[in-house]
């Protein structure tokens, strides 16, 4: 039996991984703050965040790490909250690089978190793994600097590899998908600024199996941008979601409503206007297949769409 250890196991992409894992027939082993909201069947380890301790142990002799561990970027941008940000990447990488020093049998293979939006706002061509352009701002730095700590630790036998993920859509919690279906239930589903802004994405399941895939595969390492092929445009997306309430009309959003709107919400623009181009070229040329490549043909066949 394999195992495989997840960092921030309770969160939303780390229930996403142990549900997979467990369906195949893997052990999973669960490092957060606290057991709440953990999978049935995944073995909790405690750890704080900042320094070393008996979590260490779990690394020994297992075959994959995650590290999804990451306080949430859905905030205000005041100096409190980027530090928090930045930290909360940066510094569990370097600690993980010393729990993984420290091991006498490290995990075969550690795979850490980092974002699509490492790259430019993009609306004239996509962003592929070899030739997509990093952007600036401070999301960028966020990403940037996650991947310079991650690829500095170097840990010799310990296959390390990136994801570059974009937006993780799913029914099973609220995720950027259904926030918007609760939007469009009222009406308020329309375009949001322009409507030109790209949206990529990947469903929860192709994103546990990418992981999957990248795993074993013996030769993968660096970074990977982990998206579906086929990236929409905002108002593409906005008629989707509103497809899949049953709505025919949404009232659109200038900029100056999305400002109020987010101010409201404690959170940025940023996330809903940058156009994220990102095309997962590595995966596809390296063999991936996508269960679900377009946002369509996860309408028609995942349950109740």
């Amino acid at each position: 039996m394999k195992t495989i250890v997840i960092v921030a196991a309770n969160g939303f992409l780390g229930r996403v991984l142990s549900r997979y894992f467990l369906q195949q027939g893997w052990n999973v082993v669960g490092i957060a703050r606290e057991p709440y909201d953990l999978i049935d069947g995944v073995d909790f380890v405690y750890w704080d965040g900042k320094q070393l301790g008996e979590w260490a142990e779990a690394l020994e002799w297992v075959d994959v790490l995650v590290n999804l561990a990451g306080r949430s970027v859905n905030c205000r941008y005041g100096e409190r909250n980027k530090k928090a940000i930045m930290d909360s990447r940066v510094g569990t990488t370097h600690l993980l690089g010393e729990a993984v020093r420290g091991c006498k049998n490290p995990p075969k293979v550690w795979i850490n978190s980092s974002t699509a939006t490492i790259y430019r706002h993009a609306e004239d061509r996509p962003q592929g793994d070899a030739d997509g352009e990093i952007g600036t701002g401070f999301s960028v730095e966020v990403a940037k600097a996650w991947e310079k700590a991650f690829m500095q630790q170097n840990v010799e036998g310990v296959r390390q590899v990136a994801l570059r993920t974009a937006i993780v859509i799913s029914e099973e919690a609220e995720t950027v998908w259904t926030v918007l279906q609760g939007l469009a239930r009222y009406n308020l589903g329309g375009k949001m600024g322009k409507g030109t802004q790209r949206v990529s994405w990947i469903t929860d399941n192709d994103f546990a199996r990418a992981v999957e895939w990248i795993a074993l595969k013996d030769s993968a390492s660096g970074t990977y941008n982990v998206a579906a092929p086929h990236p929409v445009t905002n108002t593409a997306f906005m008629r989707l979601v509103r497809e899949s309430v049953g709505k025919r009309f949404g009232i659109a959003s200038n900029r100056w409503m999305l400002e109020l709107g987010a101010f409201v919400r404690r959170t940025e623009i940023e996330l809903i206007l940058k156009s994220r181009w990102v095309i997962p070229t590595r995966l596809l040329e390296e063999g991936f297949t996508f269960e679900y490549p377009t946002i369509e043909q996860w309408m028609g066949g995942a349950d109740g769409h």
